[in-house]
């Protein structure tokens, strides 16, 4: 801890669990020793790589505030993770009632008659934490399930046995449910098709019967024209009005017919 006459600083050092790729904080706590208002300033060597959070402020008498630093992502790593870089904050007794607005760089020029302290902080990497070890879930159902440990020290095989029997639990329930879905869509899917096969018999059958009638139809006003053929033979006339009507009904029977037999 930086022990000032104005403020106190805590920790002298930046210290980031470096990571590559990844963006990286840690704060400072500043605490004012005094009963005055007291503004600061915090600078960098590398204002690109850092952002500082607030970099500029004013203590009330007897409070504290935290800085948060944070470090941009980095794609490569310093050589022996050493790093060059420094902070430097500065602070200044401030007029009464002062706020982040009445700052100015002024205020910690050292030429000026103000008494500016000032504090060097320097930047280290550390080694980032490892994340824990995966848990291995109990065994299977058969072998001797893995005993936990409580917080007395006392093994606890008993909560490792429940919690193993209520997992086998869930993926059961979980698989009956499966299975009765699957087993309404088949049902639904047979109705579909039945449905669909019983409609197609009911109209190949009625044009069936359609085409029958239609065939028998065109026999019985054939023989008729025969009939009428060889009558018109017989006699020295000329074509009779039936005939012609005959002939025309043929044809239309043929027309319709030939349209039955494309439709099925």
């Amino acid at each position: 801890m930086s022990a000032g006459e104005l403020l106190s600083i805590e920790p002298q050092e930046l210290q980031f669990p470096f990571e590559l790729r990844k963006q990286i904080s840690c704060s400072l706590n500043l605490s004012n020793k005094t009963d005055n208002y007291v503004a600061f300033k915090v600078k960098t060597t590398n204002p690109k790589k850092y952002c500082v959070r607030p970099n500029t402020g004013v203590l009330l008498p007897r409070s504290t505030c935290n800085v948060i630093v944070i470090m941009q992502a980095q794609k490569e790593a310093p050589p022996d993770m050493q790093c060059k870089d420094k902070f430097l904050l500065q602070s200044v007794v401030a007029s009464p009632g002062a706020t982040a607005k009445d700052i100015t760089s002024e205020m910690f020029n050292k030429e000026s008659e103000h008494h500016v302290e000032e504090c060097k902080l320097r930047v280290i990497y550390v080694a980032a934490p490892r994340p824990p070890s995966p848990v291995r879930e109990g065994s299977e159902e058969g072998l001797s399930p893995r005993a936990s440990v409580s917080d007395n020290g006392s093994l606890n095989a008993a909560e490792s046995v429940s919690g193993t029997r209520l997992e086998q639990h869930k993926h059961q329930d979980n698989s009956d449910d499966v299975t009765s879905l699957s087993r309404s869509v088949i049902r639904t899917f047979s109705s579909g098709i039945e449905i669909l096969w019983a409609s197609a018999k009911s109209l190949i059958f009625k044009l069936t019967e359609e085409k029958n009638s239609a065939i028998q139809q065109n026999n019985r006003l054939q023989q008729e024209l025969d009939l009428l053929r060889r009558e018109a033979k017989r006699g020295n006339g000329g074509i009779p009005f039936m005939y012609v009507i005959l002939v025309g009904l043929v044809g239309l029977v043929g027309i319709i017919l030939g349209y039955i037999l494309k439709t099925t």
